[in-house]
């Protein structure tokens, strides 16, 4: 019994010692969270230069929207650089994304830096610059819209599949993959396509020193690189972060010296995926992404 009984105390006490520790090891980590916290709360305290990365396909991103009306609201920050690597996407994406830049050109100047690519939506976004810088070898450009269709009644045919929709009007529920598309949807569709095509000309024309005549010329879809671009007048200098650094330097007297703050804009993880992510690395998962509505997208097809 008297052997029984110190067992007992000593597994009590030993589980007094572990919760002392897990205790302990909670504050610590409280702590650590504070400071690390305040560190980058003074660190955004100083005068910076924000940075915003637009390296995905473009859609409609409310955390994105949020993120840089903080940058207006931020009198620390002095200039936005932003950098693309986009093919495009939603066209509505596209057009929400430059009309929150041209909102912060508004306050503060904005550099636009095109890298791998920065065509269609993505070239886009490069317009909201007061100066859009690329790499010799950037491909930019493909000005223009896009609706792509898939079809295929003639492989139910085959499958002995049937499909009946009950509409309202002629052309409600075009386009449809289930029958081929009428004249009307057809013409309706193009007449959509037509309009955002004449409005993405026009914000070309508003925002580079070119009449319609030579944006139309450019606007067939073609894709340029970046010497050509600059020759054609879509781009205003060849070069990348440091030459828009030493631009916003000699023109809008923001010292180079001032340091990059990189907005972070990404979906916000429970405290113990961040820290995981902070030990493991980057992670794999991907946001789902979803392309509807009109594209303004480069994307060749092989």
């Amino acid at each position: 019994m008297s052997g029984d009984s110190e067992t007992a105390y000593d597994r009590r006490r030993l589980k007094r010692r572990l919760s002392f520790w897990r205790i302990v090891a909670i504050i610590l980590v409280i702590v650590l969270g504070v400071w690390i916290f305040n560190s980058f709360s003074e660190e955004e305290k100083a005068d910076h230069v924000a940075r915003l990365d637009i390296t995905e396909i473009i859609i409609e991103n409310e955390r994105r929207q949020s993120a840089i009306e903080r940058v207006i609201r931020d009198d620390k920050a002095k200039a936005l650089v932003v950098y693309i690597n986009s093919p495009g996407g939603s066209t509505y994406g596209s057009e929400r994304l430059f009309k929150a830049l041209r909102r912060v050109a508004e306050k503060k100047p904005v550099v636009t830096i095109i890298g791998t690519v920065g065509a269609s939506g993505g070239y886009m976004t490069a317009l909201a610059g007061d100066r859009i810088f690329a790499g010799e070898s950037s491909i930019t450009g493909s000005i223009g819209v896009i609706v792509q269709l898939t079809e295929f009644s003639e492989l139910m045919e085959k499958v002995g599949v049937t499909a009946t929709a009950i509409t309202s009007g002629g052309i409600k529920g075009e386009p449809s993959p289930f029958k081929p598309i009428s004249r009307a949807g057809r013409e309706n569709l193009q007449t959509m396509v037509t309009e955002t095509y004449d409005w993405f000309v026009d914000l070309v024309v508003d925002r580079r020193p070119l009449d319609e005549q030579e944006v139309r010329r450019l606007a067939d879809g073609r894709v340029l690189i970046g010497i050509s671009a600059l020759r054609n007048g879509l781009i205003d200098e060849l070069g990348g972060v440091q030459e828009a650094r030493a631009w916003l330097e000699s023109a809008k007297n923001i010292p180079s010296s001032l340091p990059v703050q990189t907005i972070d804009y990404s979906e916000p993880k429970p405290l113990i995926a961040r820290l995981l992510s902070g030990m493991l690395g980057k992670s794999v998962i991907t946001e789902r992404l979803t392309l509807d509505g009109l594209l303004s997208l480069w994307h060749p097809e092989g």
